[in-house]
């Protein structure tokens, strides 16, 4: 069992930044961070595996970075730019085995509780 810890969400406007921690208790390959906003589905945000390559959904692109400190067992998710369709709660998500699909909730074993994350205009 590995346990989620995250921290960092918060009220900003818009355009400003905000960086989100995920502490795991234990070694994990991907990590990844999903949102959901009120009425949607939960979506895919980004990922890194244990190497440090990383993925990310196309409306963050180069305004989110994800990152991790192997040492810590943490991720991070530095958020740029942002826009108020960004809010939503953000979810930590740790995988024990690689996967192609790190953009499926269901390839993750582990979840953090979440954090909200809300972006006035």
């Amino acid at each position: 069992q590995v346990q989620l810890v995250e921290s960092g969400g918060g009220l900003v406007q818009a355009g400003e930044s905000l960086r989100l921690s995920c502490a795991a208790s234990r070694r994990t390959y991907n990590m990844g961070w999903f949102r959901q906003a009120p009425g949607r589905e939960r979506e895919f945000v980004a990922a890194i595996n244990w190497s440090s390559t990383t993925y990310y959904v196309d409306s963050v692109k180069g305004r989110f970075s994800i990152s991790r400190d192997n040492a810590k067992n943490t991720v991070y998710l530095q958020m740029n730019t942002l826009k108020p369709e960004d809010t939503a709660v953000y979810y930590c998500a740790a995988a024990n085995i690689g996967s192609g699909r790190y953009y499926e909730p269901y390839a993750y074993d582990w979840w953090g509780q979440g954090t909200q994350v809300t972006v006035s205009s």
